[in-house]
């Protein structure tokens, strides 16, 4: 039996030969075990390995051969070139590309070969140049529509629409036809500057030159007419494709979520099946994102349900799109599942989907939970340092925003704009008024950011909560932007507070100017007149509400049980176990007498923008929907109540002596923030 020769006694042509194959076939470590054993490597070698390296996408290491070849002063020639500068191009790697132009220039390749230049345009644009890739472009005594396409693309980018559209016309006048590369390049840049008319005139061209039947073209077109609101247009051009690919569909699917035009949309999607195209992840993650931007939540629930059944799976871009959906139905349990499906997968290690959980946790009162996750963080960005901190503040915990703002100063994290107006939310919530005014003033002073609107509102309303309504009036008149809904709001609601009818009647009369149909304002200082006793004035405000049609907004509350949500409004006596509830409810009630509870009738008469009142206490939305809750705990010892508005102070007051006397945690979110009633105490320390 002959024994097989070792690889040294090769001779080196068939080693070469070796090399040559397995590079070709992709066993790049077949291939650079033989490179390796090549005691001098020529440079045709050192090009069949780096090319290998670059064709099959591991360019870091095309690129660490490339300078190992200049180490040994082995000088490249044209096409080692071009492969190491779409090594850089796919890695980003400027510096690196910036050597290879200067090894370019040096051999004297730019001037002479014009597919070296285009890709080094093309490097330059991929790592962010513009000007290095106008350099490159300038430098070329011979430019083809690739040089035109590659600096056009370039400058797309590089985020400079605007002199990618220059090129483009200066390409025409050149004389140089724009092929259909060209115009799907250049497409995006109309998109970006809503350049209508420009987009019209590449259209015509690309009519005259016969180009519409390129799908990339057309869905170019599409998007392009939609981006500048010109839907017809959009959809004369999506008609008039004679083949159309899962991007031209998603392309025209977006458009109509866009401009929220939802069924549409939905009805398009469902026709996909007739014309034999099959939705793809990229479809359903377009569908779930434009139903739940459209406020179409559990429709976007359904279509992840739909998809899965297909067989198709979740990606971290389906994951993040849809927690949204959760966190706005305030379905914990769903929520929970997907954060589940997130671990197993591994996608949870991604900032944007571990910040879309944080955010869905705290949305639906899992404070707790938000925090874990942003604990195990093993990076944190800007964005998911204010999501902790608005978490926080929308938990009345004001106290550990500021902290979390100072950890996050202290790291070198850059604060913005949103990330302060979760810091002054949180003080307001937690009366942290000289902390407010410290962290206000000091947005422009230490970190050059210009207050807006809704940061001086926040203002406004840390001095109201505080009862400080003079000075509250005072920072409004002496504000350099015009004064909100929200600074104005505030004021009016801390008079309701303080009783004070005469800053809320400005208050009020300033927002009935702002937003005249917004029922609340009006609600609002009706039982500032009613606690005043001040019948008549109270009295002209109702029938100015109803001279101008404006109903208020009727109170309800939810609860999720199991898999399933329930809804209560106002005096409910047709939900599940009503009877139960009105029951339970009595008796409840008489054990709460007997700890010291005592109804505060007041809120019957005037938090009528809270509840009917002639539904009485008992009725309201919120106790119906606490009680329900208990009544099929189930052996858990807390329970999650939504409110879309304001919970009543006699509410609030009944809920704290449940919690005590039942022995459960009553997470309670209104619209204004959440209260966790726990032993007999609130987390807002009845201050909200």
């Amino acid at each position: 039996m002959l024994s097989k020769p070792s690889t040294s006694s090769v001779p080196s042509h068939v080693t070469f030969q070796f090399l040559k194959f397995f590079a070709n076939h992709g066993n790049l470590g077949r291939a650079r075990q033989l490179f390796d054993q090549i005691p001098e490597p020529n440079l045709h070698s050192w090009t069949i390995l780096i090319n290998a390296y670059t064709k099959w996408g591991i360019p870091k290491e095309s690129i660490k051969l490339y300078f190992g070849l200049r180490k040994k002063e082995i000088e490249p020639d044209k096409f080692v070139l071009l492969s190491v500068a779409k090594a850089c191009a796919a890695c980003s790697d400027l510096s690196r590309g910036i050597r290879v132009h200067e090894d370019a220039i040096r051999f004297g390749f730019v001037e002479t070969d014009l597919v070296l230049g285009n890709a080094l345009i093309n490097m330059y644009g991929k790592c962010g140049s513009a000007e290095g890739a106008q350099k490159v472009f300038d430098d070329m005594p011979m430019k083809d529509v690739i040089s035109w396409t590659s600096i056009a693309a370039s400058y797309v980018n590089c985020g400079l629409p605007g002199e990618a559209l220059r090129v483009f016309r200066e390409m025409g006048l050149s004389r140089v036809r724009p092929n259909s590369v060209a115009v799907s390049t250049v497409l995006p840049a109309c998109s970006d500057l809503k350049a209508l008319n420009l987009g019209r005139e590449i259209h015509g061209l690309v009519v005259r030159n016969w180009q519409g039947e390129n799908v990339f073209v057309s869905s170019g077109l599409v998007d392009m007419y939609a981006k500048c609101s010109s839907i017809r247009q959009a959809r004369m051009v999506f008609d008039s494709m004679t083949r159309r690919d899962i991007v031209s569909w998603n392309v025209i699917l977006t458009t109509y979520f866009s401009n929220g035009d939802c069924e549409e949309a939905l009805k398009l999607f469902d026709s996909m099946k007739g014309e034999g195209i099959s939705a793809n992840p990229a479809s359903y993650n377009a569908m779930i994102g434009g139903c739940i931007h459209n406020g179409l939540n559990e429709r976007a629930l359904e279509l992840l349900a739909q998809m899965q059944g297909l067989g198709f799976k979740p990606n971290q871009i389906t994951i993040t799109s849809v927690l949204p959906a959760c966190a706005n139905l305030e379905s914990l349990r769903g929520g929970m599942e997907i954060h589940g499906y997130g671990i197993r997968h591994w996608f949870v290690e991604d900032i944007i989907v571990a910040t879309a959980l944080l955010l869905m946790y705290a949305k639906c009162g899992n404070l707790e939970g938000a925090r874990r996750i942003f604990d195990y963080m093993p990076r944190k960005d800007t964005v998911a340092w204010n999501t902790m901190i608005l978490a926080n503040s929308m938990h009345g915990h004001g106290e550990e925003a500021l902290s979390l703002f100072r950890e996050m100063i202290d790291l070198g994290i850059k604060p913005n704009s949103v990330t302060f107006t979760g810091v002054l939310s949180g003080c307001s919530h937690s009366r942290l008024v000289d902390e407010s005014l410290a962290s206000f003033n000091s947005m422009s002073r230490d970190h050059g950011i210009k207050p807006d609107a809704d940061h001086y509102s926040c203002i406004v309303d840390v001095l109201g909560r505080a009862g400080r309504l003079i000075e509250a009036y005072e920072f409004i008149q002496k504000m350099p932007v015009e004064p909100s809904a929200g600074a104005w709001g505030a004021l009016l609601g801390s008079c309701r507070v303080y009783k004070n009818v005469e800053l809320g009647r400005i208050a009020a009369n300033h927002l009935f100017e702002i937003e005249p149909d917004n029922p609340g304002n009006y609600i609002l200082l009706s039982n500032i007149f009613v606690n005043a006793e001040l019948w008549d004035d109270a009295s002209k405000i109702r029938k100015m509400m109803r001279d101008r049609g404006i109903t208020k907004t009727p109170g309800c509350s939810w609860i999720q049980v199991k898999d399933r949500v329930y809804t209560f409004v106002a005096g409910d006596k047709k939900t599940a176990q009503s009877d139960k509830i009105y029951r339970f409810l009595d008796e409840l009630s008489e054990k709460l007498r007997l700890a010291g509870y005592i109804p505060d009738f007041d809120f019957a008469l005037q938090d009528v923008d809270q509840e009917e009142k002639e539904e009485g206490l008992g009725g309201h939305s919120e106790k119906l929907a606490v009680a329900f809750g208990i009544m099929n705990l189930n052996k858990g010892s807390s329970i999650r109540v939504f409110k879309n508005l304001r919970i009543c102070g006699d509410c609030h007051n009944f809920f704290k002596f449940t919690a005590k006397i039942v022995g459960v945690q009553i997470m309670v979110r209104d619209s204004m923030r959440f209260h966790h009633f726990r032993d007999g105490f609130c987390s807002c320390n009845d201050f909200w």
